[in-house]
């Protein structure tokens, strides 16, 4: 199976649409008809937009759940003891296999996300907004909104709006590493912990959240928090963006307010009556038994005392005829893959506890669900960012929620069922990750270790123990041809070259040639009113 979602899956609502108005009437709202589906916005001052935030008790909808007022007044008051201008960065890196929240906004309706970004932006005096994506569509809709308002990264102007276009990598949705990037840096966290209201985008302080969080400000400011908060639960109102897929009939991007069963939501995409596992949160998350999603309601707070987790809204259930630690692991070797390989708990622990998840499954027996069980213990709050502790709290998740099927593969020849792949994976790399039809390659009579090559491209060059790059060659993405180009241009013992790739067809035209060292290097018309 293992079918991709595409970009835009399908879109539905439980009773009334706040995010997804107008989806019924076009593909995507342009500045004209999002103005006619939610009419003009009016700025608000910092503290009247943090109290609004407050008072709808908005979290960050990216994973962290962060409460949004407080991130507000943070960036308000750095910034003021400061004397700098903030920034505002909308985090559309939704690079998660199952995920499709925010790509949806981002596509179909991105003036709400944009609103919310300006409206944060005036509030704050911020001057410069930067948008992070990293697909094709995402990006070509985000430049089209923001040329329709006039917005551009010439200087002199009002407000500098640009797009920052990424990989697709699961650490590229780390916070950190779209502000890396931003900055000019490799699209990957920098090892060190900072936060970003105190230090973001070029050293200023920075609000930075997901597009779902920003939209969702913007529709709390044209109907105000009273309205906004007869729409679901009390202590969570409003709706919530879900991204459904797994063992369902029909993959959907939904919107619900909260409060609603999560055995109605599954039933609305075609789940099986009663799932082995319904996996909560995404492949950061957290999986619920068959009878603890029976009980839960979508919200933060159930979820999580049930043993899930909203997270970033992915909800996947696994049927009875699959192998429900077959499919964790495939998930397993995809989270090892997405390491950044800055850290050996990322770069060496979770292919480890992979491939001990796979001895498992294998009849490795007790010692080999011992060493699992030590390896992600191992791996736990010891990372340069956030992917091993999620990556760790999935394989732990998996453990405790499938015990049966645990203990036939520990102790028995195993379940007996397949692996039939459910649990949506990359079935091929997107275009801006498709090969380039060049490799990047390394001269070993001229390599001294500098290790520059590996701070511009981490994803293609690691230093080994000796501090000397571990790969001779490595195919280069077509979105790394730039930084391909830069290391070769960098490296001090000029050891790397760019060459063809004769395993890639149909070669591409020639590169830039490396340049020597030294060269080479309005209003915000946001339609209110």
């Amino acid at each position: 199976m293992n079918t991709a979602l595409p970009d835009v899956p399908e879109v539905r609502v439980v009773g009334l649409p706040q995010l997804t108005s107008g989806f019924d009437l076009v593909e995507r709202l342009d500045l004209a008809m999002h103005l006619k589906v939610h009419g003009p916005l009016e700025p608000m001052g910092g503290e009247q937009l943090a109290a609004l935030a407050g008072q709808i008790a908005l979290r960050g909808r990216g994973g962290a759940g962060f409460p949004f007022a407080e991130k507000l007044r943070a960036v308000a008051r750095s910034a003021i003891g400061r004397g700098v201008r903030p920034v505002v960065v909308v985090n559309g890196s939704e690079d998660e296999p199952a995920c499709r929240k925010d790509t949806v906004l981002i596509n179909r309706a991105p003036h709400l996300v944009l609103d919310g970004a300006l409206l944060a932006a005036e509030a704050l005096g911020a001057r410069t907004l930067v948008v992070g994506v990293t697909r094709d569509s995402t990006e070509a809709s985000t430049r089209a909104a923001l040329a329709e308002r006039g917005l551009s990264d010439r200087r002199g102007a009002p407000l500098r709006a640009r797009v920052q276009r990424n990989p697709v990598r699961m650490v590229t949705g780390e916070s950190s590493a779209l502000i890396r990037s931003a900055d000019g840096g490799p699209p990957v966290p920098p090892g060190r912990k900072a936060r970003a209201s105190d230090s973001g985008v070029g050293g200023a302080p920075t609000l930075l959240s997901n597009a779902e969080t920003f939209a969702q400000l913007a529709v709390a400011a044209r109907i105000g928090a009273e309205r906004y908060c007869r729409t679901g639960l009390r202590d969570e109102p409003g709706t919530v963006l879900l991204t459904l897929s797994g063992d369902v009939a029909r993959p959907m991007v939904l919107e619900a307010p909260s409060g609603v069963p999560l055995r109605y939501v599954l039933q609305l995409a075609g789940a099986p009556p009663l799932p082995q596992g319904v996996l909560t949160g995404g492949y950061h998350g957290k999986w619920l038994d068959a009878y603890a999603a029976q009980e839960a309601v979508v919200s933060r707070v159930s979820l999580e005392t049930a043993g899930g987790a909203l997270g970033a809204g992915a909800i996947l259930p696994v049927g009875a005829d699959t192998c429900p630690l077959g499919e964790a692991l495939r998930v397993a070797r995809w989270l090892a893959s997405e390491s950044a390989g800055q850290c050996g708990p990322c770069y060496l622990g979770l292919p480890a506890a992979a491939r001990g998840l796979e001895d498992v499954l294998n009849g490795g027996g007790p010692t080999a669900l011992e060493a699992l069980q030590q390896v992600t213990r191992a791996v736990k709050r010891r990372g340069a960012c956030k992917h091993p502790d999620g990556s760790a709290a999935f394989l732990e998740s998996t453990i405790a929620a499938f015990k049966d099927d645990l203990a036939a593969h520990v102790l028995g020849g195993g379940c007996g069922r397949p692996v039939r792949g459910v649990l949506p994976l990359h079935t091929r790399a997107p275009r801006g990750e498709s090969p380039s039809g060049r490799r990047l390659a390394v001269d070993w009579t001229l390599c001294e270790g500098h290790g520059l090559c590996a701070d511009i491209v981490p994803e293609l060059i690691q230093l080994g123990p000796d501090g000397y790059p571990s790969v001779a060659e490595a195919p280069v993405a077509r979105y790394a041809e730039a930084r391909a180009v830069r290391a070769v241009r960098r490296c001090p013992a000029l050891a790397l070259r760019i060459e063809d790739d004769p395993a890639a067809a149909p070669a591409r035209p020639p590169l830039p040639p490396a340049l020597p060292p030294g060269r080479g290097r309005r209003a915000l018309g946001s339609g209110r009113g």
